[in-house]
């Protein structure tokens, strides 16, 4: 699907972007991969990485806030992998309309650029945070979610569809709590604090949230939420496998944190529906085709709720240590 295309990638140089350019460059053979974004320290690091392949790989300045920027990239573009956001927590809070420029406006301008330069595909990368939001960050994304989604209502005769992937943090970027919880037993460390003893999260790895954008990229048809179906775990359980016998002193919740990671609420479960390894929530709008919704799944029940504490798969600590061993920082 991917050969001779080009592909585009907004915050290109982050792990996402790293990762996603090796599985293309790996399984496929494409026109052009363009990496967009702000940092020209990280395009120079990423440009030596992948040296062998200069002829194919173009590399952007560029801010997802310059409509101008994004209309030069996105020409001749085929596919548009939404990866670029500003996902710090604090950093969200702190600086609230940065977050809302870079989010949801960049979000309107990606759309705009998409829609007028003959983009066939767009996947937008969102986050557990966009579920039921409790702090800016989560609240942008769920504005950006519903703009991406909402696209496909306007975007009349053009053929281009908008979709989105969702997963939480995933094992070893920054935004995880195991670079945080390595760095303390690298210093020496012997306590791993936990904000609550109670806390769950979802375990995927940076190649399984590379394999759900290609799902979402060969399977979309318009409007669709892609969410892997992946095991759980206990922070407490982390903190073993990481530092075994440890103390884990509870220090109590952060602002803006969840004590267990959501991906399908009760209220999106009258338009989801379950397949063998991920959910499709489905637009629940007038515009929407019913005729649309991929073969092979099964509606859920109403009420059903996909959360990290009520996952039917679980992690234990001998599994943890076991995939620890293969999780690089990002």
């Amino acid at each position: 699907m991917l050969n001779n295309k080009t592909i585009l990638i907004t915050g290109g140089t982050g792990s996402f972007g790293n990762a996603f350019t090796t599985y293309i460059l790996e399984h496929y053979k494409p026109k052009k991969i363009i990496i967009y974004s702000r940092d020209e320290y990280k395009q120079f690091v990423m440009a030596n990485k992948f040296k062998q392949y200069k002829d194919i790989l173009r590399f952007f300045i560029g801010d997802v806030r310059d409509k101008d920027r994004l209309y030069r990239a996105f020409d001749g573009a085929d596919y548009v992998i939404h990866a670029a956001a500003l996902k710090q927590v604090p950093a969200c809070e702190y600086n609230p309309i940065e977050a809302i420029k870079t989010n949801i406006n960049g979000a309107m301008n990606i759309i705009d650029a998409a829609l007028d330069c003959g983009v066939k595909k767009v996947v937008a990368l969102s986050t557990d945070k966009a579920v039921n939001p409790i702090n800016l960050y989560g609240g942008t994304k769920l504005v950006s979610d519903k703009l991406f989604v909402s696209a496909n209502a306007y975007a009349g005769t053009k053929d281009i569809s908008f979709s989105v992937v969702r997963y939480g943090n995933v094992a070893g970027s920054r935004g995880s709590v195991i670079p945080f919880f390595r760095n303390i037993v690298k210093n020496g460390g012997k306590e791993l604090p936990i904000t609550d003893y109670r806390m769950t999260r979802f375990w995927i790895s940076l190649e399984q949230g590379v394999q759900l954008v290609i799902k979402a990229l060969e399977e979309a048809k318009g409007g669709e939420t892609f969410i892997s179906k992946i095991p759980s775990f206990k922070i407490t359980d982390l903190a073993q496998a990481i530092l075994p016998g440890c103390e884990m002193p509870e220090v109590g919740i952060r602002e803006g944190e969840k004590l267990h990671e959501v991906m399908v609420t009760r209220e999106d479960s009258i338009s989801t529906y379950e397949y063998e390894k991920h959910f499709i929530v489905y637009p629940h709008m007038e515009w929407w085709n019913p005729d649309k919704i991929r073969e092979g799944g099964k509606q859920i029940s109403p009420g059903f709720e996909y959360s990290s504490e009520t996952n039917t798969e679980w992690l234990a600590v001998n599994d943890l240590v076991e995939l620890l061993k293969g999780v690089e920082m990002h």
